[in-house]
């Protein structure tokens, strides 16, 4: 069957609702949604604006089986401190709304996936009608291949860009507006490693959670400050991405977040 042919028969698929609204309405599936603060502006007058999708990332269960999107978060520990947690994301609500999202990736993706086209294309004529740079990150709470589904080569004009725990990413070729940062966790010692080899080897960056301050070094790499803004795809290559701790983060101990060192200590408070 033909990808014209799926789409007529899937909208007839008990999938195809989300929060009791018909797929034909592409806002209303908010998969992507773009905060008040979204918008940044650089100090050459640029403007971008991100937006995010935020998915469940870890055990979703589905008809007895479990699902994860983020495939390596027990192994880097991540999950117990993971910014889904933070903010608006201790919000039952919001809980509950990421999770559908999640179920609907699973059980219609080709539903999903059309959707989130249509989602793209209207927040990207939205933001260039306003002069503004669109941004767009898949995996806000995920760790998915977006690579393979072909969505950046669609919207050349759209800069994606995301973090990513799946060291392997940072050794194969992406779309040219796909820009990634790896995220490193001290709970397993080979994935550290595994993570500052990449750094040193391809160029790509690493994003650090330190739960007070954040060092001017880490692992004799250059810090920067991540919390300033989060347009990762503007960051010098070959740098640790710095980031404090935020939500639940604040008390793990897994490994996931970093305590400094006294002496590498004082670039940022």
């Amino acid at each position: 069957m033909d990808y014209a042919a799926q789409r007529v028969c899937h909208i007839e698929s008990p999938h195809s609702l989300i929060n009791n609204q018909p797929r034909g309405d592409a806002m209303s599936y908010n998969l992507i949604g773009v905060g008040s603060n979204a918008k940044t502006v650089k100090g050459d007058g640029s403007e971008y604006v991100t937006g995010i999708m935020y998915l469940k990332p870890f055990k979703t269960i589905i008809e007895g089986k479990t699902f994860n999107v983020c495939a390596l978060a027990e192994k880097a520990q991540c999950h117990k401190g993971c910014l889904v947690s933070a903010g608006r994301g201790k919000m039952s609500s919001v809980q509950r709304g990421r999770e559908r999202k999640t179920v609907w990736y699973h059980t219609d993706r080709i539903g999903f996936m059309d959707a989130l086209i249509n989602d793209i294309t209207i927040f990207r004529r939205r933001q260039r009608k306003n002069g503004v740079q669109p941004c767009v990150r898949l995996n806000g709470t995920s760790d998915i291949l977006w690579e393979k589904a072909g969505i950046m080569e669609q919207f050349p004009d759209v800069q994606f860009y995301d973090y990513t725990k799946i060291v392997a990413r940072a050794y194969k070729p992406m779309p040219s507006n796909y820009h990634l940062t790896l995220s490193y966790s001290e709970a397993d010692a080979d994935y550290a490693e595994q993570v500052l080899t990449a750094v040193r080897d391809t160029g790509i960056n690493a994003a650090v959670v330190f739960r007070d301050k954040i060092p001017a070094t880490f692992k004799g790499l250059r810090v920067v400050d991540g919390d300033k803004d989060d347009l990762r795809f503007l960051d010098p290559q070959g740098v640790i991405v710095g980031l404090k701790a935020k939500g639940d983060a604040k008390h793990d101990d897994t490994g996931f977040v970093i305590d400094v060192e006294d002496d590498e200590w004082l670039l940022w408070i």
